[in-house]
């Protein structure tokens, strides 16, 4: 039996940071499917007994069940090593990209998503312009960051770099950018991601839950 159980489902982006970051790190763990579609993380008994907050990403470890992505990555680094902030400037460089991915990279860019392609009827082109507008200047400000350096804090990854990545490798089709044209270094960036041990796309690390073609009403 793993030590860590990852409660997921294959087309959230969030739950993939936290997939991604286990895998290569090396540690002993296995996916849980969700019927996130279904409305599992809805009922009652799954809230009570595993998330109170109804969502997805869910960490059981050592008879613990940890929610959020973010404060998942930071705990697995604090307790693992891996992909750790080595001191304090780097913890608050680690804090402050996770919490802007969380605020506006992955939150424009996955509500775009959403709109674009998981969605039974069309959004309206006004609220899909909005987000798109709002996702290209969240990703311009890291592809210019990620101009002159290889990760988002130094020369080595870090749990910041597990946060952004939720959600640039589902397809162009699914999220309807094209970053490897519009965002040379955040595609730079991607493809040494890709080449770390243990790197696997979303849907091949998490084989649970929604498919690729799925059209659901839930935000993933």
């Amino acid at each position: 039996m793993a030590r860590y159980k990852l409660y997921c489902v294959g087309a959230s982006g969030n739950s993939y940071k936290v997939a991604l970051y286990l895998n290569c790190a090396g540690l002993d763990w296995e996916p849980v499917g969700v019927d996130f579609a279904g409305g599992e993380t809805r009922q009652n008994n799954w809230r009570s007994s595993i998330n109170g907050m109804g969502e997805v990403p869910v960490l059981e470890v050592d008879g613990r069940r940890l929610s959020q992505s973010g404060a998942i990555l930071n705990w697995l680094g604090e307790t693992t090593g891996k992909f750790a902030p080595v001191n304090s400037d780097e913890r608050f460089e680690a804090m402050r990209w996770i919490l802007f991915d969380n605020h506006r990279f992955t939150a424009n860019f996955a509500t775009h998503r959403l709109l674009f392609s998981l969605l039974p009827d069309a959004p309206h082109p006004q609220v899909l312009s909005f987000f798109r507008a709002r996702v290209e200047t969240a990703f311009s400000i890291v592809d210019k960051h990620l101009a002159d350096r290889d990760f988002m804090l130094s020369e080595r990854p870090t749990i910041a770099d597990f946060s952004l990545a939720g959600y640039v490798f589902y397809p162009a089709e699914e999220t309807g950018f094209d970053l490897a044209t519009a965002y040379p270094a955040i595609e730079a960036w991607r493809s040494r991601l890709a080449r770390l041990p243990g790197w696997k796309p979303p849907y091949d690390l998490m084989p649970v839950g929604i498919s690729l073609n799925a059209k659901r009403k839930n935000h993933l």
